[in-house]
């Protein structure tokens, strides 16, 4: 005796299919969206982009503050003086022969 073959009805098909098209989605976006795992991985990369880049700052601010401090008037350093009055001015010893 043989059973009669029954369809599956629709409304559990649609369900699969709306549960199926919801996990795909949702998916998608923890992987590609605004706050997925690949931004998650931009933001960090660009984290340590600018901790370099803050660092490079932070350097060339200290040392522009120890030239600061080197030709203040509480400190003068007269090497420092007579390179930037030779780069500034274009001044040059007596003892000296300047190649044009």
């Amino acid at each position: 005796m043989s059973h009669p073959r029954t369809r599956a009805p629709v409304g559990v098909i649609l369900f699969f299919a709306i549960a199926l098209a919801l996990g795909t989605y949702f998916t998608f976006a923890a992987v590609q969206g605004d706050f997925g795992l690949f931004r998650r991985a931009e933001i960090a990369q660009e984290s340590r982009r600018l901790a370099a880049e803050l660092e490079e700052l932070e350097a060339e601010v200290a040392r522009m503050e120890n030239l600061t401090h080197r030709l203040s008037d509480d400190y003068l350093d007269l090497d420092l003086l007579d390179e930037q009055a030779r780069e500034v001015l274009g001044l040059v010893r007596a003892d000296e022969i300047v190649i044009r």
